[in-house]
């Protein structure tokens, strides 16, 4: 049974890692899916070739998410190739760990640029063309509570992300339209990888977490679809930490 079958979903940065993780998973389950992707049209051409034998229709866009016009437009082809939105999955964003010291205006205006004010727009923009009933997840982190050193930028962002779902779960509640949110834990992606997850770092993680290994972005994925569901039509406001036990 195909729970999300006949349902549209919105991804942004759904190219790569977690993003990609979502959209193999939505459109597995029925979903007709449309990401964007910021640069990489490879990543994204390879992953709709991948999944294009399901029986989901899969569409890429190239959008700045921080574009309020990029995100209308975005919202407007979606609806007019699918007609009305159902579930969007609020996960584009950036990090960089760094001292305070090292911390300047453009990096801030950048994290939160991509990982505050994006969703704050995509949701405005999407809500025009959704179905009342709709889901709404926002991609959080647990380092939000967490709260390790050198992140007092990136960590704040994703503390603003618990603020936006928590307030617009009450707001958007007379529509039944649910807003959520996942808090993944380490996840081994590309980005992971590119920043410094070496083997040895990953095997220094996996210490700390209960369940004895590392995050895959299919576990996020797995989370982010049941909270799109009918099944979860009882379910709002909810951060959901998706994390092997890591706190």
């Amino acid at each position: 049974m195909l729970s999300l079958q006949e349902k549209t979903a919105v991804v942004t940065g759904g190219s790569q890692g977690i993003g990609a993780g979502i959209v193999r998973k939505l459109a597995k389950q029925g979903a007709n899916v449309i990401f964007t992707y910021n640069s990489n049209k490879e990543a994204a051409e390879r992953l709709i070739k991948e999944i294009e034998a399901s029986v989901s229709k899969v569409v890429a866009v190239k959008v700045d998410v921080t574009k309020e016009l990029e995100l209308e437009s975005l919202f407007d082809t979606a609806s007019k190739q699918f007609g009305k939105i159902d579930i969007l999955v609020n996960n584009a964003g950036v990090f960089q760990f760094l001292p305070i010291e090292a911390s300047t205006l453009e990096e801030v205006n950048r994290q939160f640029g991509i990982n505050v004010i994006a969703p704050i727009l995509a949701i405005k923009a999407a809500l025009k063309h959704f179905n009342d009933g709709g889901s709404i997840i926002n991609i959080g982190s647990i380092v939000a509570t967490m709260a390790p050193p050198n992140s007092v930028i990136y960590s704040s962002s994703k503390a603003a992300i618990n603020g936006i779902t928590l307030v617009l779960s009450k707001e958007l509640a007379p529509r039944k339209i649910r807003v959520n949110q996942v808090n993944p834990g380490s996840i081994r992606t590309e980005g992971a990888q590119k920043a410094g997850m070496s083997p040895e770092a990953e095997e220094f993680m996996v210490k700390t977490i209960p369940m004895g290994r590392i995050g895959f972005p299919e576990d996020i994925a797995n989370m982010t679809a049941f909270l799109a569901s009918d099944e979860a039509e009882w379910i709002t406001g909810e951060i959901m930490m998706v994390s092997g036990g890591a706190r």
